[in-house]
């Protein structure tokens, strides 16, 4: 394992007007280790993962992937960043146009330029890696239960061979039973390409099995970060509420228009 930090957040600032979503967050994930964010909805999660992808730019700090500085980078630098990526979306996100396999084969056949009968052997390998057989490849998306479509989606953040993973609220829609699959699905596959994860999750169930570490954002802060195995125990205030689920403590849960 390298010294150098696979991902690295410093100082990162973000704010849309008045709102500040991200107040200087400090963030190191090593190479091969799996760490998630959690916190509650409209925490900056999500901007933070847009903000490391290039699809927002932050207002100061930096974001350094292999001790390379990344904000700011466009064209081919930025591109070159982008193929060590793989990301399983929130709502799997498939393309409804495409069969099966050119959805898992996306980044083989678009990014990398693959042939097309190369390419679809490796997504029929790739999708018997998540449990789907090759009966699946020629299927629409449409014609998949939730859990399954979701399985297509993590076929398709594997099939490139990432060195980093993103995986953007892996079990939200699912029942307890296929969130528990698609968790062992994750940490498995994770394993296997000894690839970098980095998962934004509020579900505490995902959260404990697929970490090395978690970091709690409240307020635009990272107000906890530390090993899995003492999230349950980890003396923040803030973290035990979030945690247990409890409506009463020092976070305020307001209600929404």
């Amino acid at each position: 394992m390298t010294d150098t930090p696979k991902i690295e957040l410093r100082g990162l600032k973000k704010a849309f007007g008045p709102k500040v979503v991200l107040d200087g967050v400090d963030l190191t994930v090593g190479a091969g280790e799996s760490v998630v964010i959690i916190g509650g909805s409209g925490t900056g999660k999500s901007v933070a993962l847009k903000c490391i992808l290039g699809l927002l730019r932050p207002d100061s700090g930096s974001i350094l992937i292999d001790g390379q500085e990344t904000v700011g980078l466009r064209g081919q630098d930025r591109d070159k960043v982008m193929a060590k990526f793989g990301m399983l979306f929130q709502g799997a996100a498939l393309f409804d146009s495409l069969p099966v396999w050119q959805n898992v084969a996306f980044g083989l056949l678009q990014g990398q330029r693959m042939p097309r009968r190369q390419a679809k052997e490796i997504a029929i390998t790739t999708l018997a890696e998540v449990g789907l057989g090759a009966d699946v490849a020629d299927l629409s998306p449409s014609e998949l239960s939730g859990g399954m479509q979701k399985r297509v989606g993590l076929a398709r953040a594997i099939a490139t061979n990432p060195e980093i993973i993103f995986f953007d609220e892996p079990t939200t829609g699912l029942d307890p039973i296929m969130a528990d699959v698609i968790n062992d699905l994750i940490r498995t596959s994770v394993r296997h390409l000894g690839a970098t994860a980095l998962t934004i999750t509020h579900d505490m169930a995902s959260a404990s099995k697929i970490a090395d570490r978690i970091a709690m954002l409240y307020q635009g802060k990272l107000i906890w970060v530390g090993p899995a195995s003492e999230v349950y125990d980890s003396g923040n205030p803030y973290v035990d509420q979030f945690v247990h689920g409890r409506a009463e403590g020092p976070i305020r849960a307001g209600l929404r228009d």
